[in-house]
């Protein structure tokens, strides 16, 4: 059974960074694409950033030039560096991991942006 375990998010002023860590702990294989996405309270979940097992990343117009996305494929972690926070980036962060057709979720950690 693959396990995501998201840490990392807190409360934070804007204008200020964070970094959350996805690991999957005793995991042995390297999935194809890792990332994250954000869930704002009653909106959809969306996709932040994307990296794919070869290092291409792909993000979202809205945290470009702000988020990086990284990983370690012999760790199987990824992590997210979010610098220039906004209080508009307030939501739940999941960890996603995709192997093949298989999907997994992480089960959020709560980033909020607020003074």
């Amino acid at each position: 059974q693959v396990q995501l375990v998201e840490s990392g998010g807190g409360l934070v002023q804007p204008g200020g960074s964070l970094r959350l860590s996805c690991a999957a702990p005793g995991t042995i294989f390297s999935f194809n694409a890792m990332g994250w996405y954000r869930q704002a309270p009653g909106e959809q979940r969306e996709l932040v950033a994307h990296i794919t097992s070869d290092g291409s990343t792909n993000y979202a117009d809205s945290v470009k030039g702000r988020f990086t996305i990284s990983r370690d494929n012999a760790k199987i972690t990824v992590w997210l560096e979010m610098n220039s926070l906004k209080p508009e980036d307030t939501a739940v962060y999941y960890c996603n991991a995709q192997l093949g057709l298989l999907t997994y979720w992480g089960q959020g950690t709560q980033v909020t942006v607020s003074s």
